[in-house]
């Protein structure tokens, strides 16, 4: 059995999640925080947002629902305004980033700045959540890895609509073969299976998802870091809501000063660890 602040499974590869005991006095507060997603008079507009699917604590789907720190954040944030903010529960990130270029979807609870996305994407100023991007590869085949040039000819495995950045974008494309996925866990049954020689991924997204399906034994992350990029509240430019940024901006930045996004962070990488 899992335990916040024992010795469960997890413990020794998160200690700042497991084994912080100050975790304990933080959990009162977002209680609050969560209720206070219902605690607002009737919005006066019902907003769309959507999410990457796969990408815990940022934000997964589960139980045909979004879940994560992205997708609470924005319902908070949206809530202090007025509206009503409808979860898609659907499972595919390309799809959402489609839907809210084609003006379907209003909001992506997260998602990096990237030039592709400039053209349908207004983005806050204030980061969410900053993430430090590394490689996964086979840990019975590993790959040495300490230059970009390491990579050429390698085959790396993608979700569909990701990105790690412009550059390094850029990189993979030029020098890798690429094999896409519709779905996260496809890429790490590929990897333990050695259908692939490396997955670009989030540090601590990462070593979650490694552990919760299964293939801690058979996968590692190299400790060399790509970059560091960001994930961004974004809008879409036909939702209307350009004049909401400034308050935004103003409210992130309090979240990340006050502790209250780090504090999610914590609690939702325990969520996601227990939960189906």
């Amino acid at each position: 059995m899992i335990t916040v602040f024992g010795r469960g499974r997890y413990s020794a590869l998160y200690p700042s999640v497991f084994l912080n005991k100050r975790l304990l006095l933080c959990l009162p507060g977002l209680l609050v925080f969560c209720m206070a997603l219902t605690a607002y008079a009737e919005p006066n507009r019902s907003l769309k947002a959507c999410g990457h699917p796969f990408y815990p604590p940022v934000s997964w789907h589960s139980e045909n629902r979004l879940m994560g720190l992205a997708p609470a954040v924005t319902k908070q944030l949206f809530a202090e305004l007025g509206f009503k903010v409808q979860l898609s529960a659907d499972s595919n990130w390309k799809r959402c980033l489609l839907e809210v270029e084609q003006g379907n979807a209003d909001i992506i609870v997260a998602a990096y700045r990237i030039s592709s996305r400039e053209a349908y994407l207004r983005y806050s100023e204030q980061p969410l959540i900053a993430d430090k991007v590394i490689l996964f590869v086979n840990r019975q085949q590993p790959m040495g890895f300490t230059h970009l040039r390491d990579l050429r000819g390698k085959t790396v495995g993608l979700l569909l609509g990701d990105s790690w950045g412009d550059e390094f974008d850029h990189f993979i494309r030029q020098n890798s073969r690429i094999e896409y996925v519709s779905r996260g866990e496809q890429n790490f049954s590929k990897l333990a299976l050695g259908r692939i020689d490396y997955m670009p991924g989030g540090k601590l997204s990462g070593q979650l998802q490694s552990h919760k399906l299964g293939f801690h034994d058979q996968i590692m992350a190299l400790d060399t870091e790509i970059t560091t990029e960001h994930y961004y509240l974004a809008i879409g430019r036909q939702s209307g809501l350009n004049s909401y940024l400034p308050y935004l901006n103003q409210r992130l930045k309090e979240m990340n000063d006050d502790g209250t996004i780090e504090r999610l962070r914590a609690y939702y990488s325990f969520q996601y660890l227990n939960t189906p």
